[in-house]
């Protein structure tokens, strides 16, 4: 599929292993959620450029490198992406965060949004849209409609597993974003889960239902 990069390092898929379990209870899933978020964060920013930069250590003076281009700013899609974006600012503590809220309506499957709260300068920075599941898609494309609508040019897609109807979805509204998953998964089931997925992202990160 173009424009879509699936993770196969070996602790990505031992951790989405753990992820896709039903055994797995709410802490430890919060917990292996924000470890495969910052581990594919790591991937994702792989091709970042840097620039060179002079630095003295305590014996000398020598070449380093520094982050250049465009800065990041993180956008979560409420609720579930909160904890892959605590993860990820771990990781670049210079990013900003943005914040949009959109939630599902159960009979027709379409996204409502009902937030959105993104940097002042998102249209100069690179935005990663976080969300653990890229399921029918409707909400990953309301959230980049709504980053363009903003001024934002640059933005990618990271969530831990999709389907491919939600990749079509996205690749049909907005074919210049790229999507990064730790998985693309059989189908969506009559509900619109993933499947064979993991449940309801949301419910297992906090304990509802």
């Amino acid at each position: 599929m173009p424009n879509v990069h699936i993770f196969d390092h070996p602790l990505i898929r031992h951790k989405l292993t753990i992820l896709r379990d039903k055994q797995t209870g709410h802490k430890e899933f919060r917990e292996i959620t924000e470890e495969l978020a910052m581990l594919m964060a790591y991937e994702v920013t792989r091709r970042h450029p840097v620039r060179e930069v002079e630095v003295e250590t305590p014996l000398a003076k020598t070449t380093g490198w520094t982050i250049a281009g465009q800065e990041i700013a993180v956008v979560p899609i409420l609720r579930a992406g909160l904890v892959m974006e605590t993860a990820i600012t771990r990781l670049i503590p210079t990013a900003r965060v943005g914040h949009i809220g959109i939630y599902r309506e159960h009979d027709t499957l379409l996204p409502v949004g009902y937030y959105a709260k993104l940097p002042p300068d998102v249209s100069d920075r690179e935005a990663m849209i976080l969300d653990p599941m890229l399921a029918t898609g409707g909400s990953i494309v309301a959230a980049i409609d709504t980053l363009k609508q903003h001024g934002c040019r640059s933005m990618k897609v990271m969530a831990i597993i999709s389907a491919p109807e939600g990749i079509k979805k996205v690749h049909d509204a907005h074919p210049d974003v790229d999507i990064y998953t730790a998985a693309v998964d059989s189908h969506l089931n009559e509900k619109g889960y993933i499947v064979p997925g993991l449940g309801d992202a949301g419910d297992r990160l906090f304990g509802t239902r």
